[in-house]
């Protein structure tokens, strides 16, 4: 593949163009709408993509940090850090003027929100862009559309994997050639308005991690779902990652809509099981101790069982199934 010069692109730029990118990464302590913010980073980019500076913090989530096996900042790592309202500032002379650059955007910017409409403040952000959806736009011939699926597209090297600070560099390094791709193509980026939180009211401290019982009930038809090409690798096993074809079962309330839970996991490569049997690889439940069909079942085969939060992490980088070839080790594809 023919990589451009980080200082040159090979057409006019388009005028239309956002004059400033902002690319951002946070860890959190999981994906609900109650769960904080424990990292940030910031990658300020000009116009043709070059970076500028970088910035990176940790944060006091006053509660607990969630899945630490995920990313590794413990409840002691996390307790000196300053929290979000010492930041906010600094944190926003970063983002002001900036279209907010992030890989599935549309969570890192909630996140963000909901932490400045905590703190009382408003975010200045007019405009957010996906890189998922900016490489849709371009049509790259990605397997997935993971980051590290990305990165190794364009040789870009992941160094930590869930640390802010370099899941921001490596998307800024996948982010320019991307943007100089559109920038000869005539891609329209594909921007979307932030619309900032201006008030918050916190909700009740969950029982669990990442729970949050749902708003509202409704009933759908089910869907017949593609089957799974993977073999079953068996059960999954602490602070190692999800395999594809392993057997996934949910039970209980989602943060996340279940539906949608259900396709991310399908996505990825892993078996939607309606019931738990002694095949199973693991369940899904925020209530491990709820007396249902599913986590009694789960108990008595000993299935291993996760919280929504810690499933939702390690569904960022899960596993290929055996024989298959990792992305990383992929050779980047040529290009013209």
């Amino acid at each position: 593949m023919t990589m451009l010069d980080d200082r040159q692109t090979a057409a006019p730029w388009p005028t239309a163009y956002p004059q400033g990118y902002a690319v951002v990464d946070v860890e959190t302590t999981g994906l609900a709408r109650d769960d904080r913010i424990i990292s940030a980073a910031v990658y300020r980019l000009d116009a043709l993509g070059n970076v500028e500076d970088h910035w990176y913090t940790l944060v006091n989530p006053e509660r607990d940090p969630g899945p630490v096996w995920i990313h590794g900042l413990t409840s002691d790592v996390l307790e000196g850090a300053p929290l979000f309202p010492e930041v906010a500032e600094e944190l926003s002379a970063r983002l002001a003027d900036r279209v907010l650059v992030a890989h599935n955007a549309a969570f890192d910017w909630s996140m963000i929100a909901r932490e400045y409409a905590r703190a009382s403040v408003v975010a200045p952000v007019e405009h957010r862009l996906c890189t998922i959806a900016l490489a849709k736009e371009l049509r790259l011939p990605l397997p997935n559309h993971k980051l590290a699926t990305l990165a190794a597209h364009f040789g870009v090297v992941q160094q930590q994997a869930h640390h802010a600070l370099d899941d921001a560099r490596v998307l800024a390094e996948a982010f320019r050639p991307s943007l100089h791709a559109a920038a000869r193509g005539g891609v329209r980026l594909p921007l979307l308005e932030c619309r900032p939180l201006t008030e918050w009211s916190d909700s009740p401290v969950a029982p669990r991690v990442g729970y949050q019982p749902s708003r509202q009930t409704s009933w759908r038809p089910s869907r017949k779902r593609p089957a799974c090409p993977y073999p079953n690798p068996g059960r999954y096993e602490k602070e190692k990652p999800l395999q594809q074809g392993m057997r996934v079962a949910f039970s209980g309330d989602t943060s996340i809509d279940r539906e949608l839970l259900e396709d991310r996991a399908i996505e990825a490569g892993l078996h939607v099981a309606t019931s738990v049997s002694r095949l199973t690889s693991l369940l899904v439940t925020n209530d491990p101790d709820a007396a249902t069909s599913k986590t009694q079942k789960a108990k008595s085969f000993g299935t291993p069982i996760l919280e929504e939060s810690a499933f939702t992490h390690l569904l960022r980088d899960v596993a290929p199934a055996d024989g298959a070839v990792l992305p990383q080790q992929a050779q980047p594809p040529s290009s013209e």
